[in-house]
């Protein structure tokens, strides 16, 4: 009787979330007995946190990024900066090489925003990663929402949501001419003997002239493992997913039900098969909070700890909140309060009206509490990681800090051995891998990402529309 083999169980892809300043996303626990938060301005903070990882089973650390101060909530930044919400804040593509070379397995996402800084540049300094790195880097694209930002770099007020997606485009398609098409695979010869290190012939413009963009080139790093980094993106808005169908990889999401969850994840893989990809073409992943124990009432213990030093004022100024709720007493409406301040409801379309502020302002602190927290023992936790990947479909998580580095080591003693042992990660020592074959088992794109048109320099002339009409592709916008 012929044996069936048992289908190979889905691997969790497990990052730590995290973000080159004091205050991330868990506001008001920096203070706590141990946290190391204070010192994320030290490059021994970095190397310590990457040998940690590496050596606790973790695939990556992905890094958050802003380039302006949260100043909308009661007029300005000062309450951000009493926090140390995101600022002071890094530059988190400097923090990687130094996290690379104590590694050799762990894999960095880096966020930068396409708005702002021209995409030559950009390409440079991600190529130089890919390449320092061994291919171990992913891009999370971000259009920037800070309006702050939009006058960091001259500009008046924000550039409307969709249009920045619209720039984004244009934006990859000139990194992909850059990375893709700009040099041949076998450019570099390092021919010592005739003295020619890179054959010429191999080598192009790709003479770029967009909308927005003029960008002669050639590009000016040789091709490196990956050539195009893993692309990572988040997002929820029609425009973002539709974008999100065209180029990434790897898509960050959530919901507060495995519904919401699993009907965001459907849009993205309808829209990344309009653009004539695969459904798994597209991975995704959750910021998930995890507080685990020995025992149930250690993790319980933890929790509470994290929930009583919780900071309402961080949460309220970087949810960019228009309008002061603490200023208003408790019993009145949302409707009332936004009246009482002059500020339209259109300004805060999240907030219940109908309900009182007290109800707004607890909804509004345990917003993370959704499908994807888990508290509790290392089993109980990875019962938990189960029921995410099995049925609600997620590929891995963004792990939410509340303490560094107690938050990675309890992962990596407690819940690694367990998730090892039910066959949800890797064992330790395995090769050295780029980020795009641990995730799909290639170095490179597959020949139906977009990015693979411009190979061995075709189409580096043709506008972006009518190759997209020439594939039967949906436009973004």
């Amino acid at each position: 009787m012929p044996v069936t083999q048992k289908p190979e169980k889905k691997q969790l892809f497990l990052n730590l979330f995290e973000m080159a300043c004091v205050s991330h996303i868990t506001h008001g626990l920096w203070p706590l007995p141990g946290n190391q938060r204070h010192r994320f301005d030290e490059l021994s903070y970095w190397t310590e946190l990457a040998q940690i990882l590496e050596d606790g089973g973790f695939d990556g650390v992905f890094l958050a990024d802003v380039i302006g101060a949260y100043d909308v909530f009661r007029g300005g930044p000062e309450t951000a900066l009493r926090e140390g919400l995101q600022s002071p804040n890094l530059d988190p593509l400097l923090l990687i090489p130094a996290m690379a070379a104590v590694t050799e397995r762990l894999h960095f996402g880096a966020t930068f925003s396409t708005t702002y800084e021209p995409p030559f540049a950009f390409a440079r300094r991600m190529s130089t990663l890919d390449h320092l790195t061994k291919g171990r880097v992913g891009w999370n694209v971000v259009t920037s929402y800070l309006p702050n930002a939009a006058r960091n770099f001259g500009l008046d007020a924000e550039v409307p949501h969709d249009l920045r997606y619209q720039y984004a485009d244009e934006y990859l398609d000139v990194l992909y001419k850059l990375w893709e098409g700009s040099w041949d695979d076998d450019a570099v010869v390092n021919d010592r003997e005739h003295k020619v290190f890179t054959d010429p012939s191999k080598v192009r413009y790709i003479d770029h002239v967009g909308e927005r963009y003029r960008v002669a080139g050639p590009h000016i790093v040789h091709p490196s493992l990956q050539r195009t980094p893993v692309i990572f993106q988040a997002t929820g808005s029609p425009a973002g997913i539709e974008f999100a169908g065209r180029h990434a990889e790897v898509v960050f999401t959530g919901g507060r039900t495995s519904e919401e969850f699993q009907k965001a994840a459907d849009g993205m893989r309808a829209a990344a098969v309009r653009h004539g990809r695969l459904r798994d073409d597209v991975k995704f992943i959750a910021m998930a909070g995890v507080i685990v124990g020995r025992t149930e009432e250690e993790a319980a213990d933890k929790y509470r700890l994290y929930q009583q030093h919780a900071s309402l004022d961080g949460i309220l100024a970087h949810s960019s909140l228009p309008v002061d709720l603490t200023a208003f007493p408790r019993d009145i409406t949302v409707a009332e309060a936004l009246r009482r301040a002059e500020v339209p409801p259109s300004a805060v379309p999240f907030l219940p009206l109908e309900r009182t502020v007290g109800q707004a302002l607890d909804f509004i602190s345990g917003s993370r509490e959704d499908r994807f927290l888990a508290v509790g023992t290392p089993k109980q936790v990875a019962d938990a990681i189960e029921r995410w990947l099995d049925e609600d479909g997620l590929d891995g998580i963004n792990l939410r800090q509340y303490h560094s580095f107690d938050t990675a080591r309890d992962f990596a003693e407690l819940v690694v051995p367990e998730l090892r042992k039910r066959g949800r990660l890797p064992e330790p020592g395995g090769a050295p891998t780029t980020l795009r074959k641990r995730l799909f088992g290639e170095d490179r794109l597959p020949d139906r990402h977009i990015a693979a048109r411009y190979r061995g320099g075709a189409n580096l002339d043709e506008p972006i529309g009518s190759l997209e009409l020439a594939a039967g592709n949906v436009g973004s916008f």
